[in-house]
């Protein structure tokens, strides 16, 4: 699509972090550019690979399709730590010894570099070195926490086990791991962004990428959806879900689980620590400095994107653990985002397929991003300045999952495509302002919302990527893909992808007709 605009995103819920800084807004392309290395994507890898690229006078520019820093990197907790749940055992035992420790090295290199990057340009960003802990209230998971322990001091990690949180109830076990750490990831990112244009990375907001084409044998052409094309020698895909597959079959090794998060204010201080739990629904805690005190990031409640009829339900899930819970005053924020997940628990990092050698990709964070993405940043600038990288093997995207999870991941795909097209629809009258729901027009499936004027948008609700249905998604306000995760605005505007073309208008020939009910 060659000429359209794009929407800006209205927020529905603002974190915290969004709310509590303002940032510079960057121009839209509006001519052909030509660089080293071209950056698709905003977020914390996307803004990370231009300030290490730039240290390496090496010549970037970021294409953000919205604003930058505005996605996933937004809507995070904020946690920066190795401790990814209990993972390091079930690494261990899938994929090595070897392996497991790449994975736990990177991750553990990603919080030093965050720290060094902080103390060498005096960053003030909130950030706090603390312990995370993993905790079960479940004699179910008191075996798993102790193989976690064992795992994770054979991979060098300085954890323990511990039955003793001092939380306001009772645990069975809990693995610490120390010398973790979090932040504002906004005020760090904002400075990261001054010091990589400060070297000449060039930022571009508004600014879809449509395409990657070769222009020659060494230089990549990508089209930009105002037709602006941008060369380079090299290119970095990091928008989350790749908009760009080149055959590397992401779509049937990705799949897409939002979650959400409350800022609440209580009576109660929490122990010194960031905490979660091992089992569902997960309940994640960290502490935040506010005002004259403290906010309390309360997280959980997860679910695929796209597949479930009351989003709302979520925000209401954690109000109501928190108030059990803790004395709470006050519930200021909530927010939600979602994550790419990979079937292995492992992000896909590197080359994007091992016939495209550079074309590089970083997706599939599965919810613990901080560290991740600088993990990933740190791969991707070895792989563009020296060819190579210690921690590639493990997260090399050109590997395949064990055929069974394959196999499942795509059977939910096929089910929710089969099942989009046949479900119930309802009467256009019974949708309120500012809600949405699907309905049958003329014969066809459509959805439509109805604003705070009572006007109603019908759109055709067949996700742009690959033809899923959408569903309505009633806390956010947006139509959402239960296959790939790509989100549209009520009026049918992309928010995120991997779509890449907005929802289209229904036709309404007949205004004065009441649509049908499907039975």
């Amino acid at each position: 699509m060659i000429g359209i605009s794009y929407h800006k995103q209205t927020e529905q819920n603002i974190p915290y972090w969004l709310d509590s800084t303002s940032r510079p807004e960057f121009p839209g392309l509006t001519e052909d550019i030509e660089v080293d290395v071209a950056i698709v994507g905003g977020g914390m890898v996307g803004i990370t690979c231009a300030y290490l690229l730039g240290q390496e006078k090496v010549t970037t520019a970021i294409i953000e399709a919205d604003r930058i820093l505005r996605g996933t990197t937004g809507h995070t907790t904020a946690k920066i730590t190795s401790q990814h749940s209990l993972i390091y055992a079930q690494l261990h035992k899938k994929m090595g010894a070897e392996k497991a420790c790449q994975y736990a090295e990177a991750n553990e290199t990603a919080i030093h570099t965050i720290r060094n990057i902080i103390k060498e340009n005096d960053i003030q960003c909130d950030f706090m070195e603390m312990p995370a802990y993993v905790y079960t209230q479940s004699d179910r998971y008191v075996q798993d926490i102790e193989d976690e322990v064992r795992a994770a001091c054979s991979l060098g990690i300085k954890a323990e086990f511990t039955e003793e949180l001092h939380l306001p109830f009772a645990v069975k076990a809990a693995v610490r791991f120390h010398d973790q750490a979090q932040f504002h990831p906004l005020k760090y990112l904002d400075v990261l962004t001054k010091k990589a244009t400060d070297r000449g990375a060039r930022l571009f907001e508004q600014t879809r990428a449509m395409n990657i084409g070769r222009e020659g044998s060494d230089r990549y052409l990508i089209l930009t959806h105002s037709g602006r094309r941008v060369r380079a020698n090299q290119v970095i895909i990091a928008t989350h879900f790749p908009f760009y597959d080149g055959g590397g079959f992401y779509f049937a090794r990705l799949y897409v689980s939002r979650s959400y998060a409350l800022g609440v204010i209580m009576e109660d201080q929490l122990p010194w620590g960031m905490y979660i739990s091992a089992e569902e629904p997960v309940r994640s805690l960290r502490t935040q400095p506010y005002r004259e005190g403290e906010l309390v990031l309360v997280g959980g409640d997860s679910h695929k994107t796209g597949q479930d009829d009351d989003t709302r339900k979520h925000y209401q899930n954690l109000a109501r653990w928190a108030r059990e819970t803790f004395r709470v005053t006050d519930i200021p924020y909530q927010w939600s985002t979602q994550d790419c997940m990979t079937l292995d628990l492992i992000p896909y990092v590197g080359r994007l397929t091992r016939s495209e050698p550079g074309i590089y990709v970083a997706t599939g964070f599965n919810k613990w991003g901080m560290t991740n993405s600088t993990a990933s940043a740190l791969i991707l600038r070895d792989l563009i300045i020296k060819g190579d990288n210690p921690w590639t093997e493990v997260y090399d995207p050109s590997r395949f999952p064990d055929l069974g999870e394959l196999v499942v991941q795509n059977a939910d795909v096929a089910k929710q495509y089969v099942t989009g097209k046949i479900s119930m629809s309802l009467r256009e009258s019974e949708i309120d302002a500012g809600d949405g729901k699907k309905i049958r027009w003329q014969g066809e499936k459509a959805g439509a919302y109805r604003d705070g004027d009572n006007q109603l948008h019908r759109m055709d609700i067949t996700c742009t990527h690959m033809g899923c249905e959408l569903g309505w998604n009633n806390a956010e306000r947006t139509w959402d893909c239960p296959c790939h995760g790509s989100r549209f605005t009520p009026e049918g505007a992309i928010l995120e992808g991997p779509a890449l073309n907005h929802l289209k208008p229904v036709e309404e020939s007949r205004n004065d007709v009441e649509p049908d009910v499907i039975q």
